[in-house]
């Protein structure tokens, strides 16, 4: 299985898991890494050149920090110009009906704040449900999201040990 991973974070060398998780992702050969703030820091989306990259693999995931209850600006920017009606959805939409869809994410807060009745007063799988949609619409199997939460509390050894996890998962069959 090949898997495609979207990384969008405006400041990657800055991050401190986020990173980890790429640098630890670049070593695994039926990965492939793309950044899209190093792809794109003007912003301006090859729709041809992602369709493509989206065509050549089986599985997709985007991987992204949480920004205020969504993903960066620029991945949102990607789903918008490279998800488009007649390819990724409508009746003649079809290219990516089948794949795979994941997301790794990680968040600044504890677990504990996203629950109900917590600080964001909802879970994560309630924050995500416009990407489950998503994968409803383009007919993608959306697989559970891998999160890393309190990512700011997190020692070192936590940190390369959400990146093995990360990379299990995405080697992992459903």
């Amino acid at each position: 299985m090949k898997t495609l991973v979207i990384v969008a974070h405006p400041n990657l060398k800055h991050s401190v898991i986020n990173k980890m998780w790429v640098d630890r992702l670049y070593e695994e050969k039926d990965i492939t890494v793309h950044e899209l703030y190093k792809a794109y820091p003007d912003g301006k989306i090859d729709v041809a050149v992602e369709q493509q990259q989206l065509l050549n693999h089986d599985r997709i995931v985007f991987q992204f920090p949480f920004y205020w209850y969504s993903s960066p600006s620029l991945l949102k920017e990607w789903q918008d110009v490279v998800l488009t009606y007649g390819w990724a959805y409508g009746s003649e939409g079809t290219k990516l009906r089948g794949k795979e869809f994941m997301l790794a994410i990680s968040t600044g807060g504890p677990e504990a704040a996203y629950q109900a009745g917590g600080y964001n007063h909802y879970s994560m799988s309630e924050l995500t449900k416009p990407f489950q949609a998503t994968a409803n619409l383009t007919g993608m199997r959306f697989l559970p999201t891998f999160t890393a939460q309190g990512v700011r509390f997190l020692s070192n050894e936590r940190v390369r040990e959400s990146a093995e996890n990360l990379v299990e998962r995405l080697k992992a069959s459903y």
